[in-house]
This record gives C-alpha cells, structure tokens and sequence, in this order.
C-alpha cells in the first residue's frame, strides 16, 4: 500500500454520488465505493546532513521546499 513516509497519508474510503439527490427517500442517489489515493513521489531529502530517498505525498514535498 503507497504510504507517505514522512506524514503516514495512505488511501482513504468515501463514496461516489451519481448525481445530487433531493427528495424523499425512494428517490435518493445511488452511492457507489470509492477510494481516494495519495499522490506519492519518489524523492531525495536532506536527513541529518546525508540524502535520503523516501516516498512522500506531494503536499509534504511542498512542505518541506518552504525550509
């Protein structure tokens, strides 16, 4: 399973709705599973002086750009 190594984000579980539902409950939309996956890299980070490569989601990659 692709897993951040910095965060620990892994895949998370919703729903698909076909189209908005309104109405009584007879008429309600049909929900469908999902899953939401990160987007996981492959990069170098800079570990107590020495690189390292790791497998991060891109809003850690972002993060750790700004330090």
């Amino acid at each position: 399973m692709a897993q951040c190594e910095i965060c620990g984000k892994s895949k998370m579980f919703g729903h698909y709705i076909r189209h908005p539902h309104s109405g009584a409950w007879a008429r309600r939309a049909p929900r469908k599973n999902r899953v939401f996956e990160p987007n996981i890299q492959k990069t170098k980070i800079i570990v107590n002086g020495t690189p390292r490569s790791v497998k991060a989601c891109t809003r850690c990659i972002r993060t750790l750009q700004k330090i």
